[in-house]
């Protein structure tokens, strides 16, 4: 399927009918049904994005086996499930997103797109849906497994975990627009998604504790793009945070998302870069 088709395939759902009859969910479910399509056929983002968050927190288990992590009010359980949900950030969203906003602009799918029905948010929202559906489901299958498997537990305090997980998953979507605009062709897109991916891995507390860093580590480390989503997510579940302690980390969130938001509008590409 090229980008001639999934124009039609969106406009044939969406484009031959008045716009009053032709709410913005069937125009996104027809736009995120042609994305499925697509990224069914990519054998390489399909294995990176289905495989990576369920196999790499096994790869830094041995590492966090040697911390005290009943020193920190962690155990094995809460920190896989932490490490898993944040590499579905990393690679089920952000990565795997980077590599399609690319594709699509380069092979002129985003330019056609505009001159239809659907408005700019419609096409980066049903771009980035089956992607981000994907991270939303393997956070709650992990979860799941964790909390059976590794006695990680019920949350104690699922709305921590909720809020984490959202604003987790629009912001990796966001960062990988943002990241689409200075990636030159699809091939670089392995590329360019390696610098927050390493950052984040190291330093937003998925594969290492903030806690075992030293004071200003962990302090500049809190403020990374992908920080305060990954200690929601694990606050949810340890209840460490406080009522204050929390509202930060939400406002945080929010900040992040904010300005991702709003450079994604300001700096986005949707004509080939030549």
């Amino acid at each position: 399927m090229n980008g001639q088709e999934i124009s039609r395939a969106t406009t044939a759902d969406a484009g031959t009918r008045p716009r009053a009859l032709a709410p913005s969910w069937r125009r996104l479910r027809a736009l995120a049904r042609a994305e499925l399509t697509l990224f069914g056929r990519n054998r390489g983002a399909v294995l990176t994005a289905l495989l990576m968050p369920l196999v790499l927190p096994f790869t830094v288990r041995p590492a966090t086996e040697q911390i005290d992590l009943k020193g920190i009010g962690l155990s094995i359980g809460t920190m896989t499930l932490t490490a898993a949900i944040g590499f579905a950030f990393l690679f089920a969203v952000y990565s795997s997103l980077v590599g399609a906003f690319v594709s699509r602009r380069e092979e002129l799918v985003l330019k056609r797109l505009r001159t239809g029905e659907l408005d700019d948010l419609e096409i980066l929202t049903g771009t980035a849906l089956p992607a981000v559906c994907l991270g939303l489901a393997q956070a709650l299958l992990v979860a799941t497994a964790c909390a059976v498997l590794l006695d990680a537990g019920a949350p104690r305090a699922p709305y921590l975990t909720l809020l984490g997980l959202l604003s987790g998953l629009v912001l990796s979507a966001a960062l990988a627009a943002l990241t689409s605009a200075v990636t030159r062709t699809t091939e670089s897109a392995q590329v360019t998604a390696v610098p927050l991916v390493l950052v984040s891995m190291m330093g937003s507390g998925i594969a290492v504790p903030l806690d075992i860093l030293p004071d200003r580590i962990a302090a500049a480390c809190a403020f990374l793009p992908l920080s305060p989503a990954v200690r929601l997510v694990r606050a949810g579940w340890t209840g460490e945070l406080s009522g204050y302690e929390a509202l930060g980390t939400v406002l945080t969130a929010l900040a992040w998302t904010a300005v991702a938001v709003f450079a994604v509008r300001r700096w986005f590409r949707w004509e080939p870069r030549r």
